[in-house]
């Protein structure tokens, strides 16, 4: 009898503990703005997500489905791991140089109460401009392998929310298009969304969903499903019906919502690079971001002068003579008449049986063009597919090693299944080896992978001003102004900047050669400084910059940064983004198609006296687009700049401190 009480006391300790386990876990961003709810309902697994009070995701569940049953019900949960940790780090090519990333961390041990008893870890951060998380596959008893064949994370966002997303039929794609805006309830169930996506939630909210860290798995996207979003992950193009397979343990990558009612946070926010593992390159000081031709946009223009232009010594000097004059980093050296610069049977650029990227055309000797280019300071770069790198990697990256490339754009990637995922990450890691630098193009967006490898310097995955050789609508400034609030989130953009034959729409027509543009020069010339890309393009041919108005300021212009702001944005209206390099301070602002008038405070600057230069539209630039005119002014933080901007216009300004403050 008297061991009675005992065994009451131990059955109300387990009810006790049993309760305390069902409570929900809360964890909050440092300001208290973003709280993530995680709960067990039924024994499967759900969170909620609010801002500011407000609920903007609704009972979302999470599940994975291996080949071994899904990992979705009968589960539970061992004490959670709460952490609040700050990190500081350095970015070699950033949007900002050094980063100070607060965050709180739980990780949820979840387990399965029957067999197969998998066990499986969920991190969640919360920073205070969004959260994230991800599932952290843990070793199995029996079993050191894994094929997982879906990843069911659901997310139900509060009310219809207005969408801003590229809609794609399948996987296969150079993630190249025209941004869809409509409610989501409007959204074909039977598309992919791609990322980053942008939702406008009811009371004035902002998210947008992308992911983090994308290693050794497969590309994310979403669809609808009902009145939510489930995501979809790309197949292995061998075995469609598996999408990751690997050895245990593995980490899935992080799925990222930012989340703010000031659009520019967006914009500004580190989360993406925070959420990558610190540099693995021992020394990156070899890694040099800064400007490049590209004269496979322009089509090779040489001046009539040019003893036989091609693929060769003479055409490449040219550009290399233009680029020491102006302070351009690097001249690429991509193809001429349609051929690449390497030995290849293919056609149309593919890649035939006998692809060599070891061996340059006849007439073509990269060393002595290596050579040249060194002696004046500047860098060169090739362009290459990568089905034609990718089987001689090794010696290829040994040889433009010893001819002294610094880089290259590797083209046509146009999937993002774990297969071209771990081929990309390879080829990072191995041109870090040779101290080469990479553009990857036809490629899914960034995840931040800049911070680990600081070699990848930018990366396409927009539809951008090359389409203007043969799209008879052309890149449009309303095709511009939606480029921040969505693909630019996630990271760097290759845009081919620098365009400077602008015409009026009427007046525009598709041409190989020597390009055309819409919107006028000084929203190129924002451009520069709206798009995050640490190797901006200079895309025109000599004699179309030297003595142009506005050429300085590309000549001048960085292209990694310390700091960013956002003081003003309204969605696919207009924007400014202020960019500090040192104590210089770049603006650029940009507009849609309406012409505008905006106040732009300064408070972003220091203390002291600055002189600001502006390029501003020209009265004239709607038959005109290419007028600017130029103006100085003395500014300081308590001023507010009247920008008056043309439709399809911008402004370009350059602060910088007074010396002679007087």
């Amino acid at each position: 009898m008297k061991r009675l009480p005992l065994l009451f006391y131990l059955i109300f300790l387990f009810l006790s503990l049993s309760a305390i386990a069902r409570k929900p876990i809360l964890i909050s961003s440092p300001d208290g703005n973003i709280q993530f709810e995680f709960k067990l309902i039924n024994q499967s697994a759900f969170y909620n997500v609010s801002y500011k009070g407000k609920q903007i995701i609704l009972n979302s569940s999470l599940s994975l489905t291996f080949d071994n049953g899904k990992f979705e019900n009968n589960l539970t949960y061992k004490t959670p791991v709460l952490t609040d940790t700050t990190e500081h780090y350095t970015l070699y090519a950033g949007k900002a140089s050094l980063v100070h990333a607060h965050y709180k961390q739980v990780l949820i041990p979840l387990e399965e109460t029957v067999a197969p008893f998998r066990k499986i870890g969920v991190r969640i951060r919360v920073f205070n401009d969004g959260l994230a998380f991800r599932y952290e596959l843990q070793e199995q008893a029996g079993r050191k392998d894994f094929n997982l064949l879906n990843e069911q994370t659901c997310i139900n966002p509060a009310g219809d929310p207005q969408v801003h997303s590229l809609l794609f039929p399948d996987y296969l794609s150079s993630h190249e298009g025209y941004y869809s805006n409509l409610p989501l309830s409007k959204v074909p169930a039977d598309t992919l969304m791609d990322l980053p996506t942008l939702f406008e939630l009811p009371g004035n909210i902002y998210m947008a969903v992308t992911e983090a860290a994308l290693l050794d798995y497969a590309g994310m996207y979403l669809s609808r499903q009902g009145n939510g979003l489930l995501s979809k992950l790309s197949p292995l193009p061998d075995n469609p019906a598996v999408k990751v397979k690997g050895l245990l343990p593995h980490k899935s990558p992080w799925r990222v919502l930012l989340i703010s009612d000031r659009i520019g946070s967006l914009i500004e926010s580190n989360i993406i690079t925070s959420l990558n593992e610190p540099c693995k390159i021992p020394d990156p000081s070899w890694i040099k971001p800064g400007t490049t031709t590209f004269p496979w946009w322009n089509g090779n223009v040489v001046p009539d002068t040019l003893n036989a232009p091609g693929n060769n010594f003479v055409t490449a000097q040219y550009y290399i003579d233009f680029c020491a004059r102006n302070r351009i980093t690097y001249h690429s050296v991509v193809e001429y008449g349609l051929h690449q610069w390497y030995m290849d049977d293919g056609v149309s650029f593919m890649p035939g049986p006998h692809a060599d990227p070891t061996t340059p055309v006849p007439g073509l000797d990269m060393k002595a063009v290596c050579d040249y280019a060194a002696n004046l300071g500047v860098g060169i770069r090739v362009w290459v597919h990568w089905a034609a790198l990718y089987p001689k990697i090794d010696s290829a990256f040994t040889n433009f090693e010893k001819w002294g490339i610094k880089g290259m754009m590797v083209d046509f990637m146009n999937r993002d299944d774990q297969e071209m995922v771990n081929i990309q990450t390879e080829i990072l890691q191995k041109a870090a080896q040779h101290h080469l630098h990479i553009q990857f193009h036809g490629a899914y967006k960034p995840t931040g992978i800049n911070r680990t490898y600081p070699n990848e310097l930018t990366r396409e995955g927009t539809l951008n001003y090359e389409a203007d050789k043969w799209n008879p609508e052309g890149i449009t400034p309303d095709h511009d102004i939606m480029m921040p609030f969505t693909r630019v989130l996630a990271g760097s953009t290759d845009y081919h900047l620098g365009g400077f034959r602008a015409v009026p729409a009427s007046k525009f027509k598709t041409q190989y050669t020597r390009p055309l543009v819409l919107g006028t020069r000084c929203h190129m010339l924002a451009m520069y400084v709206v798009l995050e890309n640490y190797l901006q393009m200079v895309c025109d041919y000599p004699a179309a910059y030297e003595g142009q108005p506005g050429f300085e300021w590309i000549k001048s212009i960085p292209t990694t940064w310390d700091e960013t702001k956002v003081p003003l944005a309204k969605l696919g209206e207009y924007i400014t983004i202020a960019r500090r390099k040192g104590q210089d301070w770049y603006a650029g602002t940009i507009t849609n198609h309406v012409g505008r008038t905006l106040d732009l405070p300064l408070d972003f600057l220091g203390e002291g006296i600055y002189k600001a230069e502006i390029y501003a539209d020209a009265a004239d630039t709607k038959e005109y687009p290419d007028h600017l005119v130029k103006e100085e002014k003395k500014v300081t933080k308590t001023d507010t700049l009247r920008i008056q901007i043309a439709p399809g216009g911008g402004q370009a300004i350059h602060i910088y401190k007074d010396t002679n403050p007087k």
